[in-house]
C-alpha cells in the first residue's frame, strides 16, 4: 500500500552486518512500500511483562500514513501486543520465522535474544512493506548486501546443511543465508535473486526421506489445475538427486514492497476466531470490490480449503494465508503458498473449516459454503472441479519428476480410505 505523501525521510544507508549491535530499548519502524523513499512509521519497544514489542506512531505517520493493521487504528497512544511474545498488530509478521531465528541464534549470537532483538536481525528482506532500524531519523536496517545469485546455490546448500548440523560458517559467506524472509515455518531457506526478482529458496531438513522441495513444487503445480493461484516456483537440481524449491516472492514488485499481513495477525485484529469462514468474511467485508475481486477470492479460498483437504495438507495454519494491501486499503488474496502434502493423517486441518469445526471433511467444508459466497449447488461444483484434479495427483506428481518412491510413501496417506472416500463424495 502506499502511503500518502508526507515530509520526506532520508534514505540513509544500512547497518552493515558485521556491525555491532547493541541492545537498546527501543527500535524504529520504517514503511518500505517504496524502499527509494523510506519514512518513519514509529517507535518499537520493549514490553518486559509480557516479553513482547509495542508500537506508537510517530507523529509525521499519523498525519501522512495509515493502519497497519485494523487493531493498530491512527491514533497517538502506545499499542501493546495482545499476546505474550508478540508483537503489536501487522508488525508481529515483520519478525523472523522460526529457521529464521535458528540461523540469528547460530550465527549472529546476539548478546540478547530479547523479541526486539530478533526483529533487528531478521534484516532488510522481511516480509511485506516494513522496516526495523536503528535511527528515526535515517533508515539504518541490518543489511547483507546483494542477493545470492543462481550460481551460489550449491554454497547456499552446503551453508545450510553446516548450520542443520551445527558446524561454523565461515564470516565471509553468511550473507548468504539471510534470516528474515516469509512467515512461520521451520524449514530451512534462503534468499536467491532469479531473473532480477527475489525468490525464497527452501531446502530438505536433514535426514529427511522425502524430496520434499520438489514434491512442494509437483503440489502448487497441480493446485494451479483445480483453480488455485500458486506463488511461481522452481524446481532447482543438488547433488545427490535432491531438490531445493525457489518460490517468487510476492511481496516484492518492480521498485516496491508490498504491505502484506498473515492470515494470523489480520483475523486477530478483527477479532475473529482462525478458520477459512472467518477469513472469508474478512475478504467480504475489506476485500476489492473492482472486477469482483473480493467475490473470485472468497470463491478461490473455498477451493484452498477443499484442495487442502483432499491432498492431506494439515498444516494449513493460519500464517501459510495472506493478504496484500493494495493502495485504497483493500484486501486481496495472496498467491497459495507452503501448500503439500503433510503425511499425517491427522483427520483434521489447522483453521476451522465448518460446523464440525477443523475436521477434514467435505461435508464440513459445504457446511458455510454462504460465507464463500457459494450457493450448496455452486460449492458441490466447485469441490467436484478440485476433486478432480487431486483424483490424478499421481500421474501429475511423476510428470514433475517426483520419484516412485516417494509417490508410494505419499499414497498411503492421500490415497487412504478416509480421503479417496471425500473424493468419490465429491464426484
Amino acid at each position: 500500500m502506499s502511503a500518502p505523501a508526507g515530509p520526506p525521510r532520508p534514505p540513509g544507508g544500512a547497518h552493515p552486518v558485521n556491525a555491532p549491535y547493541v541492545p537498546s530499548a527501543t527500535l524504529f519502524l520504517w514503511w518500505l512500500g517504496q524502499p527509494a523513499q523510506p519514512r518513519w512509521v514509529g517507535t518499537l519497544a520493549m514490553v518486559q511483562a509480557s516479553k513482547g514489542v509495542s508500537l506508537r506512531y510517530a507523529p509525521s505517520w499519523l498525519r501522512h500514513g495509515f493502519a497497519l493493521s485494523e487493531d493498530l487504528p491512527l491514533l497517538d497512544q502506545e499499542w501493546l501486543p495482545e499476546q505474550r511474545e508478540a508483537v503489536a498488530g501487522a508488525v508481529d509478521d515483520a519478525r523472523p520465522d522460526r529457521w529464521g531465528e535458528r540461523v540469528i541464534r547460530f550465527i549472529d549470537k546476539p548478546p540478547r535474544l530479547a523479541l526486539l532483538d530478533y526483529l533487528f536481525f531478521a534484516g532488510d528482506e522481511r516480509f511485506g512493506a516494513l522496516g526495523v532500524s536503528t535511527s528515526p531519523d535515517v533508515y539504518m536496517p541490518r543489511s547483507f548486501g546483494p542477493l545470492p545469485a543462481l550460481g551460489d546455490l550449491a554454497t547456499i546448500d552446503e551453508l545450510v546443511r553446516q548450520v542443520q548440523a551445527g558446524q561454523p560458517v565461515q564470516p565471509a559467506l553468511q550473507r548468504l543465508i539471510a534470516p528474515g524472509a516469509t512467515l512461520g515455518g521451520a524449514r530451512p531457506k534462503a534468499l536467491i535473486s532469479l531473473d532480477g526478482h527475489p525468490w525464497v529458496l527452501k531446502f530438505s531438513e536433514l535426514g529427511e526421506a522425502l524430496d520434499m522441495p520438489l514434491i512442494e513444487h509437483a503440489t502448487m503445480t497441480l493446485a494451479a489445475k483445480a483453480g488455485i493461484t500458486p506463488a511461481e516456483t522452481r524446481p532447482l537440481p543438488l547433488p545427490g538427486g535432491r531438490h531445493a524449491v525457489a518460490v517468487r516472492r510476492f511481496d516484492r514488485a518492480p521498485g516496491q514492497r508490498v504491505h502484506a499481513l498473515s492470515a494470523f495477525v489480520a483475523l486477530r485484529a478483527a477479532g475473529e476466531a482462525m478458520g477459512y469462514p472467518e477469513l472469508a468474511q474478512l475478504l467480504r467485508r475489506r476485500g476489492a470490490l473492482a472486477e469482483g475481486r473480493s467475490t473470485a477470492d472468497r470463491r478461490e479460498l473455498f477451493r484452498r480449503m477443499v484442495f487442502n483437504i483432499l491432498i492431506d495438507n494439515t498444516d494449513d495454519h493460519e500464517k501459510n494465508h495472506a493478504l496484500l494491501m493494495n493502495d485504497a486499503g483493500d484486501y486481496l488474496l495472496s498467491p497459495a503458498f507452503d501448500v503439500l502434502p503433510s503425511g499425517q493423517a491427522l483427520g483434521y486441518q489447522q483453521m476451522r473449516v465448518g460446523r464440525d469445526m477443523a475436521d477434514s471433511t467435505l461435508a464440513n467444508a459445504m457446511s458455510e459454503a454462504a460465507a464463500f459466497g457459494l450457493k450448496a449447488k455452486e460449492a458441490a461444483a466447485e469441490a467436484r472441479r478440485v476433486a478432480a484434479v487431486v483424483d490424478g495427483w499421481q500421474a501429475h506428481f511423476r510428470a514433475a519428476g517426483v520419484r516412485a518412491g516417494d509417490v508410494a510413501l505419499l499414497a498411503e496417506q492421500i490415497d487412504r480410505e478416509h480421503l479417496r472416500q471425500q473424493r468419490q463424495v465429491a464426484a
